[in-house]
């Protein structure tokens, strides 16, 4: 995968380019998001003791000259590190949306955490999605982005006539 070539498709857009990544997987989250002043939020509410903080999902916004932005697109698709996608709301708002969908539950009504951002577990979700559930689930997302399952390239899942449309980042390698 051309990362260069992966970069500037995924800035090449004019909405904004967010990421949802996985604490656990990301070594020293928190720390790099604080120390590199990106902007972001924990995903989990309410004050969390520092474990919990290191383990949580965040979501960040990736600024097209930005040295994590770089080193997200270089490790986040081939490490599974979480989810990129474009919006055209703030980050607020976006942390609002994915917050909402953190917590589902089964038919007792037993509340589970729902890893979105895992792409693994995104790749096998969205397509059992309905048209509504696709809807409520993308919300304001226009693409996601996620490392394909063998790391070599980078799936795009888009919503269009209220189906789930699939397709990859092309990799221009001479």
């Amino acid at each position: 995968m051309d990362l260069n070539e992966v970069k500037k498709q995924l800035f090449l857009t004019r909405t904004r380019l967010y990421c949802v990544l996985d604490g656990v997987l990301v070594p020293d989250l928190p720390i790099k998001l604080a120390e590199g002043r990106i902007p972001h939020y924990c995903i989990l509410p309410g004050e969390l003791d520092a474990a919990a903080m290191h383990a949580a999902p965040y979501i960040a916004y990736l600024s097209p000259d930005s040295k994590f932005a770089d080193e997200v697109v270089s490790h986040a698709f081939a490490k599974n590190w979480g989810i990129l996608f474009h919006s055209h709301r703030s980050l607020l708002e976006m942390r609002r949306h994915f917050r909402a969908l953190h917590t589902v539950f089964d038919e007792s009504g037993n509340p589970f955490r729902f890893r979105y951002y895992d792409p693994a577990v995104l790749r096998k979700f969205l397509p059992t999605c309905n048209a509504g559930e696709l809807k409520t689930f993308f919300g304001d997302v226009e693409t996601f982005f996620i490392g394909s399952a063998d790391g070599k390239s980078v799936e795009t899942f888009g919503i269009s006539n209220g189906g789930l449309v699939t397709g990859q980042i092309a990799d221009k390698k001479e």
